[in-house]
């Protein structure tokens, strides 16, 4: 089967974003270049990682003598975005690998996701039912940093841990299952 590559070269916007209330949010990679958009799903740690990761590569870069790709501390104010995610969120594909890395011929951090693979559940073979896609994304370097700054500020606008056992407490409340009297 041929294979789907979605590319976006310096995209108009690419963000983490989420559809649902918290505790029930479904976390999306979107990117948009004028009318074209691809959203696929991934998972909470995926974006959480995902951003932890961009970072890691622009302090490396940031770090090297004389910052020779000039890769800011923060997010420029300009580069910000806290909008919600452009409707309509059609998902492309489901995340199972993010590969992440970088262009140094044209200073872009290069983000590439690539769907779970379909497995037949009486076999656990390999299906290949769909054909073979990806998403592949290239952003300069102050585009990387807003990225993973809102990404960040996404997961952590879930709902708040338990102080006692760290899981979710979700807005009905929470029975903590931490016994604090066990020896």
């Amino acid at each position: 089967m041929p294979r789907i590559v979605h590319t976006f070269d310096w995209p108009d916007r690419f963000v983490v974003g989420t559809v649902g209330p918290p505790g029930s949010r479904t976390f999306y990679l979107q990117a948009r270049s004028g009318s074209r958009m691809v959203s696929v799903a991934l998972e909470k740690e995926q974006s959480a990682a995902l951003a932890a990761k961009v970072d890691e590569i622009l302090d490396g870069l940031m770090a090297t003598e004389g910052n020779p790709a000039s890769v800011p501390a923060q997010a420029s104010e300009a580069l910000v975005d806290d909008g919600d995610l452009d409707q309509p969120v059609e998902e492309q594909f489901r995340v199972g690998m993010i590969s992440l890395g970088w262009d140094r011929s044209t200073s872009q951090v290069v983000i590439e996701a690539q769907p779970v693979e379909p497995v037949d559940p009486e076999t656990l073979e390999p299906v290949a039912s769909q054909p073979e896609e990806s998403l592949v994304v290239r952003i300069p370097v102050g585009a990387a940093r807003a990225f993973a700054e809102r990404a960040r500020r996404v997961v952590a606008a879930g709902r708040p841990p338990c102080p006692l056992c760290g899981a979710p407490v979700d807005p009905e409340g929470h029975t903590c299952d931490l016994d604090l009297d066990r020896p």
